[in-house]
């Protein structure tokens, strides 16, 4: 079938039963801050952001009807993990009040959709007070797995321009189908990267065991890259560094890590200014960990006959595991007739590493 003339799968409605986490104590986890000395990170390749980009999925429905935010492939089962706020008037378990869009953005109020790589979707799970979803990352376990977003919107400061919060800790937890979490549920382990950070969100490299966390702190943009263990356990990163300035006044949209070098994304939807029908403004960059120093940053086109079409995150897919060198880097977008219709998800990635 020609990719462009995919037909998008129907919407699947999914059934609330039990299963419900409940509220109670969380684990907690404080890590150290500090930096590691230069040259830290072993060298890689790293992909060629000029190379053609391949369709993986085009315009599948996701639980909510709302943007795709981010999301993270789970390697190991063969499955794709999203994030989206919730979408006005969805009411969730034990709520007796009606929320609309503006209100689940207020409150930091995530859906987190389960798919296989076909697109299929097989669970949901919501995340109450945790934050924008602007990345998240999946840490296989068994035939389940770990999720790990941000959490603790702090409600005691205004939203954003755009109405949103964002969360001011690490959470992990299991993928559970059917539950709602809130910031206090027992499931829960936290951490603490940074303390006095705000707008906080992870991303795991699959391949090489790693994972990277980006956070503000007293207005600057910091990166700083941990072997997981270590950041399990509290220790210090492999290496910290700021934002590069070619993200200076852009729209951020998600990140992710690959061996030496991390990835951005970068761009708006059809329509906004500078973002024209079939070029976009939506820019892939690669920095070198070892130095915070720009490798490259270009312009893509992928997904151009998309309608709408707005960057929404990274994510490091492997497709064979039993092949950890051959890796794919891909882009989420999200589509839709325009600005106020439902949305659909889109996934394009390159694999070519130079």
């Amino acid at each position: 079938m020609n990719p462009e003339m995919r037909t998008p799968s129907r919407r699947q409605l999914l059934k609330w039963g039990g299963g419900l986490v409940g509220v109670g104590a969380f684990g907690s986890v404080m890590l150290t801050s500090s930096s590691a000395s230069a040259a830290a990170v072993t060298s890689s390749k790293h992909f060629d952001l000029t190379a053609a980009s391949t369709m993986f999925l085009r315009e599948i429905d996701l639980q909510e009807t709302r943007v795709l935010q981010s999301f993270a492939f789970d390697n190991t089962n063969k499955h794709l993990y999203t994030a989206q706020l919730v979408q006005g008037g969805r009411e969730l378990p034990g709520e007796t009040q009606f929320y609309d869009g503006a209100a689940r953005a207020a409150q930091g109020d995530l859906c987190i959709t389960r798919l296989d790589w076909g697109g299929n979707e097989i669970g949901c799970m919501y995340l109450k007070g945790f934050g924008h979803g602007v990345s998240i990352a999946v840490e296989p376990s068994g035939n389940g797995a770990y999720l790990w977003t941000e959490c603790d919107v702090d409600m005691t400061k205004n939203p954003d321009s755009s109405g949103n919060r964002y969360g001011t800790k690490i959470a992990r937890f299991k993928f559970a189908n059917g539950a709602v979490l809130t910031t206090a549920s027992a499931a829960l382990t936290k951490y603490t990267p940074v303390a006095g950070s705000t707008n906080t969100t992870v991303a795991i490299d699959p391949a090489n065991s790693r994972i990277a966390h980006r956070y503000n702190l007293n207005g600057t943009w910091k990166y700083a890259l941990y072997d997981l263990a270590t950041f399990k356990s509290g220790g210090s990163p492999l290496t910290t560094i700021t934002q590069v300035s070619d993200l200076t006044g852009v729209t951020f949209q998600g990140y992710t890590t690959y061996g030496q070098y991390l990835y951005t994304i970068d761009g708006t939807a059809y329509g906004t200014s500078g973002s024209v029908e079939g070029t976009g403004n939506t820019y892939i960059t690669c920095v070198d960990w070892n130095t915070g120093t720009k490798v490259d940053r270009q312009l893509t086109k992928a997904g151009s006959s998309l309608s709408y079409r707005e960057p929404e995150g990274l994510a490091v897919q492997i497709p064979d595991t039993s092949n950890m060198a051959a890796v794919r880097l891909h882009m989420g977008f999200a589509s839709g007739a325009d600005a106020s219709a439902p949305k659909q998800a889109s996934f394009y990635y390159k694999d070519v590493l130079v």
